[in-house]
């Protein structure tokens, strides 16, 4: 089962270093101009989350709670923004995206920040893992791309941290997968919209 874990309101006062700015104005800047282009259609199942809050409430996490080791996978990753901030807290961080087009746009950012980060083209979802949602139509599920985690020999359990950034009404079904799927002691970070980080611990 899953244990919340409250992220305090005073997160937000974390004032994140001058370089950690610049990155997210960037992040920013890049994927306004992705959005904005006319000449291809729009990825619906792609909006930005708050960067800032997300990089504050993942160095409080870091802080303060135990961590059963280093490895961090965002869960359909995109532009690989926060791929990239977890990557400045010494963790060992692989992305997963399934869509081409962003997940050209993450490497090239990775690329370009020099982030010390592994990106990998893939379904997030464990070999079975879209069984656990109640509503076929969630975003989350229906990618016919290969098991990422097959490209890097790991499974969902060898992670101590996941991220991931829920379309709504799908944050539980990210919840059951990573319950059913995740080791004891991991932990869950999710963002869900305007000023709400959850974060979550896998307890036996």
């Amino acid at each position: 089962m899953l244990e919340r874990i409250v992220i305090p309101s005073s997160v937000d006062r974390r004032t994140p270093p001058a370089e950690i700015q610049l990155w997210i104005s960037d992040a920013r800047q890049r994927i306004e101009a992705f959005q904005d282009r006319w000449d291809r259609p729009q990825i619906e199942q792609f909006v930005a989350a708050d960067y800032e809050l997300v990089y504050q409430s993942l160095g409080w996490a870091l802080e303060s709670q135990m961590l059963i080791g280093k490895r961090f996978l965002e869960w359909g990753c995109g532009f690989a923004v926060v791929s990239a901030l977890a990557g400045t807290f010494d963790l060992d961080v692989i992305g997963i995206e399934a869509e081409p087009e962003l997940l050209a746009q993450g490497r090239r950012l990775v690329g370009e920040w020099n982030a010390d980060v592994e990106l990998i083209h893939g379904n997030f979802l464990p070999r079975g893992g879209e069984s656990l949602a109640d509503d076929p139509t969630l975003p989350s599920l229906g990618h016919d791309v290969p098991c990422g985690y097959t490209a890097v020999g790991l499974e969902l359990d060898d992670f101590a941290i996941v991220y991931s950034y829920p379309w709504p009404g799908e944050d539980d079904f990210h919840e059951r997968v990573f319950d059913r799927y995740a080791s004891v002691g991991a932990l869950l970070m999710q963002f869900c919209g305007p000023n709400d980080v959850r974060l979550w611990r896998k307890r036996g």
